[in-house]
């Protein structure tokens, strides 16, 4: 039986236009994204650009778009004979919980949308940003939170692979942060991102997504999601919940979650959404393994010849 990993995208990996190809060439992937409401689709493939990046919308837009995808990928490959387990960055997480069966499309966009809003709001009441820091070890990025600290909130929050890790704070911090690594040789980059993810100001954010996520019920998977905050398998309904808050505001472990999944004996990936951005992540936490991807109709006739083979 052939195993393979899904990974599904986080904010950032959007397109003006995305999953407009696979709208029109299959007829699951339309059935989902038209289930998503005429404003948002129109959004998703008109824009403006500076409206799809709200975070209220680009997360149930990206959300929607990987669905689609998934749906596509399962009209199109008899997926009856392989052992799947799957991951999702931030936001992608609630995609790979869809995917595996843990809670439909509809209540997942209901999440999502809610979980938009929380960001959103908790952004506005405690402004921050986030930073991309590259060629420095955990520690090295830990030390440099631990001084700009002095000056405001500073957390490592994407341990994204190797030598890129991410860090979230008041903007103050984050400048003082970046001058630091900058100072040391290493690179800093500011994120086109509206507020501090997955950081402690994400704190109230959490606590609604607590709220919103008792409105609904969820399912035995048909196979198991690796989640961010512990890098861990889990089948297990009754703990998915716990996990989906606790990721908002503790640190994304996707470097550790794809060194278990390959530790498990998965060495096939296939990205599922808009862009590729877990793809060359997964090139820099493991040379040997390359990923698939499916965001159109010619990536996904490309990702099923492969698997043919």
């Amino acid at each position: 039986m052939s195993k393979i990993a899904l990974m599904f995208p986080g904010q950032g990996a959007q397109t003006v236009g995305m999953g407009k190809d696979i709208y029109y060439k299959y007829s699951k992937a339309k059935e989902i994204i038209d289930s998503a409401g005429n404003d948002l689709k129109g959004i998703i493939f008109e824009g403006p650009e500076e409206t799809l990046k709200l975070t209220k919308y680009i997360q149930p837009a990206i959300f929607t778009v990987s669905i689609a995808a998934f749906e596509a990928f399962k009209e199109s490959y008899n997926i009856s004979n392989i052992e799947f387990v799957a991951a999702g960055h931030s936001l992608g997480e609630y995609s790979a919980l869809c995917a595996a069966g843990f809670f439909d499309f509809k209540d997942g966009l209901s999440m999502v949308k809610a979980r938009g809003e929380f960001f959103q709001k908790a952004s506005e009441n405690n402004p921050g940003t986030m930073a991309a820091i590259m060629g420095m070890e955990k520690s090295a990025v830990e030390n440099v939170c631990k001084q700009a600290s002095s000056v405001g909130v500073c957390e490592a929050v994407n341990f994204n692979s190797p030598g890129q890790i991410v860090i979230a704070g008041t903007i103050s911090a984050i400048n003082k942060a970046v001058e630091l690594v900058t100072s040391l040789g290493a690179k800093a980059v500011i994120l086109n991102v509206s507020g501090p993810f997955h950081s402690s100001l994400m704190t109230s954010a959490s606590n609604n997504m607590a709220k919103e996520l008792e409105k609904y019920n969820f399912h035995t998977p048909s196979f198991g999601v690796y989640t961010n905050c512990d890098a861990s398998l889990t089948v297990d309904v009754s703990d998915v919940k716990c996990r989906l808050v606790k990721q908002i505001k503790s640190p994304v472990k996707w470097n550790e979650s794809i060194h278990n999944i390959v530790a498990a004996g998965y060495d096939q990936f296939v990205e599922i959404g808009p862009g590729k951005v877990l793809s060359g992540l997964l090139r820099r936490i493991d040379r040997s393994k390359k990923a698939l991807n499916i965001e159109d109709s010619i990536s996904l006739r490309k990702t099923l010849e492969e698997l043919s083979k």
